[in-house]
């Protein structure tokens, strides 16, 4: 029999179990089977952890996506992550998120589970950086069990880095079926920097002084 001093628990868990999964989410099935419970007690954890987070006003929330569930943010404050995502310089890009944009530019498209496996790390906050920065997108869901998000990188991400297509990515050909993320963040560091220095005529500031344009 279910007791109901233990819901406040079994929440704590679920809430950090979502927050664990990431963009690929949990059904019920695999949530009830982590706490040990029947399904339709863990689906009443849910809808009362739902509520609970609509009446508190919080800043987060749980979605149900393709039958499984996700921790999302509050779409009432979007106006503010739009302000957060503003347009990327450098500097704002983590070595976590770096590592990530080369990962997912060099073996694209990929899954989130496979750039952790790469890593060795969970990538679920720089994914969401790169995402929220428009470097990185959603491009479509794996044929594998969960049909897990496949990733791709952007015209956004070719015009960050000054390229014209994918091929033009530093040594792209010698790094297919290798794992070697210490070289290419390296080169898509590299790539980056080489586009920063690159001044043309338009960038060079006019003179204002005739006897100068004699």
């Amino acid at each position: 029999m279910t007791k109901k001093k233990n819901w406040n628990e079994w929440k704590s868990i679920i809430e950090g179990l979502l927050f664990a999964a990431g963009d690929e989410g949990l059904d019920v099935r695999e949530i009830a089977d982590v706490l040990e419970l029947d399904w339709r007690v863990a689906e009443e954890l849910i809808d009362d952890m739902k509520d609970t987070y609509a009446k508190e006003k919080r800043g987060f929330r749980i979605a149900k996506v393709a039958g499984s569930y996700q921790l999302t943010t509050n779409p009432e404050h979007a106006p503010y992550f739009a302000k957060l995502a503003q347009a990327p310089t450098r500097g704002s890009l983590s070595q976590a998120a770096l590592e990530t944009l080369a990962i997912v530019a060099y073996r694209q498209p990929i899954t989130r589970v496979e750039i952790d496996e790469i890593r060795g790390v969970k990538s679920d906050r720089a994914l969401h950086t790169l995402v929220a920065k428009e470097l990185i997108h959603e491009a479509g869901r794996a044929d594998a069990i969960g049909r897990p998000i496949l990733y791709e990188t952007t015209k956004q991400f070719l015009h960050y880095f000054g390229l014209s297509a994918l091929r033009d990515l530093p040594d792209a050909e010698r790094m297919v079926g290798e794992i070697d993320l210490e070289a290419e963040t390296r080169m898509l560091f590299e790539k980056l920097e080489e586009k920063e220095k690159q001044i043309t005529i338009d960038d060079l500031p006019q003179s204002s002084n005739p006897e100068n344009d004699a």
